[in-house]
């Protein structure tokens, strides 16, 4: 359940955290994911953040993908997936389906006294037209980092266009 007590925050595992981000992570509320040895791979964050809204459900951490996806975006991946986005009204409808499926998966994880101090600060109507990454635009892809992290919690139409974007520069050993 969303709201069940903390189990995997030891210590020992908000240090590695810190050391992932280089910060002490803010908000952070669970490990949303692993990887195959038991490191974290994806974070869950609050809500509310220094009594802020704060959108990033999910935040990537794992070194190895985010240094992947820092490449690719510097390489100019998001404007050749936007260009997808724009010449193809079906995965226009997916992305606001993604969206959508995002604010209630982050409702979902909010806790009582977290949408009570959201209302109290009128954010929690902004939050609610906030999808992932904080985006508004529901067209927009933004950050390839926010959308992977969510990908690997629930998969969504822009981390599969990466995930085949990636599958086919290791087939063809081209990246693009």
């Amino acid at each position: 359940m969303p709201n069940e007590a903390k189990t995997t925050l030891t210590d020992d595992v908000v240090k590695h955290i810190s050391q992932l981000l280089g910060r002490d992570p803010r908000g952070l509320e669970d490990i949303a994911v692993r990887g195959p040895s038991g490191q974290p791979m994806v974070i869950r964050v609050a809500s509310l953040v220094d009594n802020a809204p704060f959108p990033n459900l999910f935040w990537l951490v794992d070194p190895g993908i985010v240094y992947r996806i820092d490449g690719d975006e510097a390489g100019g991946l998001i404007q050749r997936l936007q260009k997808i986005v724009d010449d193809d009204a079906q995965i226009q409808s997916s992305l606001v389906d993604d969206h959508r499926a995002h604010i209630t998966l982050r409702n979902s994880h909010m806790t009582a006294a977290i949408e009570e101090k959201l209302r109290s600060l009128n954010y929690y109507q902004v939050l609610q037209n906030r999808g992932i990454g904080g985006i508004a635009d529901f067209g927009r892809i933004r950050c390839l980092h926010t959308w992977y992290a969510a990908h690997l919690v629930v998969p969504n139409t822009i981390g599969r266009l990466l995930d085949t974007q990636w599958r086919t520069e290791q087939e063809t050993g081209v990246s693009k």
